[in-house]
């Protein structure tokens, strides 16, 4: 990562965030086919690792789609959701069968930010993030509690949306005001030095890119707000944003029109870490000591 600070126009209100994901919590399935898709691709991967989790945390769980395919994956497992919104959570809850509710405990919900985990340390075996790291205030401090709560040999898997994600109404946008309209994503290549600042091991990382298309921007944009992806960064206009820049939005927007369509790329970045069999230790002389045989690769499955 370098060494420049963060930009506060991205700085993302979490409050804020929270309200928007809760207010959508009810429409988000019918506007998440590719949050599904990155989902299921997610779990696919899992074929990759040889892993028999008995405890695994699915970090922003939305209404649940990736925790009902982790806990018929893994029948064994007990499963939590972790979500910040309270009524994503009731939309789990609700598709929970009740025998497993009240019953069964395979599945258990809660609600918290994905910066401060309410786990002990080392009490999960796999930490599964299906997109959701780039709605955290703080991803880094995301990711070092995601490290905390991992026992040794445990795995983290993740996507996150990268830098080219919305680039075509972000440069849109662009030419109706300065204010900020769409989020700041980190890169791979961030997110990868940040998995090694929190001591995980082994981190591989890859990107896919994904075009949907829509028939025109209010399209896009009633779906981003069907999903709670409301611009809540602090360089957002306080405002409503007035018709003539809307107009000059929809104009810019519409010169990328391509058979009929109008195109919104979607940067998805994935990324696995292992946390490693023996924790650092850190020598008298400040340097910190990790054994070379805790470095070997994983073999797959």
């Amino acid at each position: 990562m370098t060494d420049n600070p963060p930009d506060q126009r991205y700085r993302i209100n979490q409050a804020l965030m929270r309200r928007a994901f809760d207010r959508a919590a009810h429409t988000y399935d019918d506007n998440a086919p590719l949050q599904k898709e990155v989902g299921a691709r997610m779990v696919q991967r899992l074929d990759l690792v040889r892993l028999d989790p008995r405890r695994v945390l699915d970090i922003g769980s939305a209404t649940g789609g990736s925790t009902r395919m982790l806990a018929r994956r893994y029948p064994q497992a007990r499963v939590v959701a972790l979500d910040l919104s309270l009524n994503m959570l009731r939309m789990v809850w609700s598709a929970t069968p009740f025998w497993d509710k009240w019953f069964g405990k395979r599945t258990g919900f809660t609600c918290a930010a994905a910066e401060a985990l309410p786990f002990a340390s080392g009490s999960m075996d796999l930490v599964f993030s299906n997109l959701t790291l780039q709605w955290c205030g703080e991803p880094e401090r995301a990711l070092s509690e995601m490290r905390r709560v991992l026992a040794p040999g445990g795995l983290l898997m993740f996507s996150s949306f990268g830098p080219d994600t919305l680039k075509e109404l972000r440069a849109s946008f662009a030419h109706a005001d300065e204010f900020v309209h769409v989020h700041a994503f980190m890169d791979m290549h961030d997110l990868g030095d940040a998995l090694l600042r929190v001591r995980f091991s082994n981190p591989v990382m890859d990107v896919e890119q994904f075009t949907l298309t829509y028939p025109d921007a209010d399209k896009l944009m009633r779906e981003l707000k069907g999903l709670g992806a409301h611009n809540v960064s602090a360089g957002r206009a306080r405002g409503l944003t007035g018709k003539a820049r809307m107009r000059s939005m929809h104009a810019a927007y519409e010169a990328l029109r391509r058979n009929g369509m109008l195109p919104a790329t979607y940067e998805v970045v994935y990324g696995h870490a292992w946390a490693p069999e023996v924790e650092p230790q850190k020598a008298h002389d400040g340097m910190v000591k990790i054994p070379l045989s805790s470095l070997r690769g994983r073999k797959n499955a």
